[in-house]
């Protein structure tokens, strides 16, 4: 049975990701900002700009400002775009469009629909993370090779919050919580949670908040990785990839239901 129904999930899946993969390469013009310039200027400006006016490399882990930067908004980056993936492409499937509908008129099952937009997620920040991590390298912000295992990394990182936030979508008729969702949760997390300074110099009531966002963890792997000291804290790397792999398979796990619940309920 199960030899049998794999290779048709595995189709069924296919078709889903290359209606996303179609439906992009009409729209990518429109994401090239957002996806690859905006943080690449962001590197330029805070990395190099405001950069060199950080005294004291001693507070940062004695790199420079640029060095500590990129693989934090390599994190960020991930988890930004994952969000705007998981948000208005699915509820347009289930809403605006309805070609989940027409998909789920077909074999295709609600599960093979939710799988199909996850991996999606996941190759759209594969391609983004892998191209930003080329700009880092160019940057000469790459502290160890090490740096090509943190676009795993960001890519995790950025699962990690599109799973819970397409299942959220996925019980959404209109997108007006949608600017909830970034405002008061993307936002502060980009802002807060390693990226720019490290939370050791925020409140302790911060730090202890901070640690449990996923943005922490996603920041903390990537930028061990990029400066080539993951392996002197083996423990804490595991633990920043266990947090970040259960909340990408806990959401995953919810976005299937939702939009399983959404497509019976028509």
């Amino acid at each position: 049975m199960t030899s049998i129904a794999s290779p048709r999930q595995s189709s069924a899946i296919g078709r889903v990701f290359e209606h996303r993969l179609l439906t992009y390469r009409r729209t990518f013009r429109a994401s090239i900002f957002s996806s690859f310039l905006s943080p690449v200027l962001f590197l330029a400006a805070m990395g190099i700009g405001l950069g060199a006016y950080v005294s004291d490399p001693t507070a940062i882990g004695g790199v420079s400002y640029l060095v500590f930067l990129a693989p934090g908004l390599l994190a960020a980056t991930a988890m930004q775009s994952a969000s705007f993936e998981a948000t208005f492409p699915i509820i347009a499937g289930l809403e605006w469009s309805r070609v989940f509908h027409a998909m789920y008129a077909t074999p295709i099952s609600p599960r093979d629909i939710a799988f199909g937009n996850l991996a999606w997620i996941a190759a759209r920040l594969t391609l983004i993370t892998t191209i930003f991590t080329i700009v880092i390298v160019l940057f000469g912000a790459a502290a160890s090779p090490t740096i090509v295992l943190a676009i795993p990394a960001a890519v995790l990182t950025g699962m990690a919050f599109a799973g819970p936030i397409a299942a959220f979508a996925a019980t959404q008729k209109t997108p007006n919580r949608f600017s909830t969702i970034f405002r008061f949760g993307i936002t502060p997390l980009f802002l807060f949670s390693g990226t720019f300074f490290p939370i050791s110099t925020l409140p302790a009531a911060l730090q202890v908040l901070a640690w449990f966002t996923p943005l922490f963890h996603g920041v903390a792997l990537t930028r061990a990785l990029s400066l080539g000291v993951a392996a002197d804290e083996p423990i804490a790397m595991a633990v920043h990839v266990a947090y970040l792999s259960v909340l990408a398979i806990v959401g995953g796990s919810l976005t299937i239901r939702t939009i399983g619940r959404r497509l019976v309920r028509g």
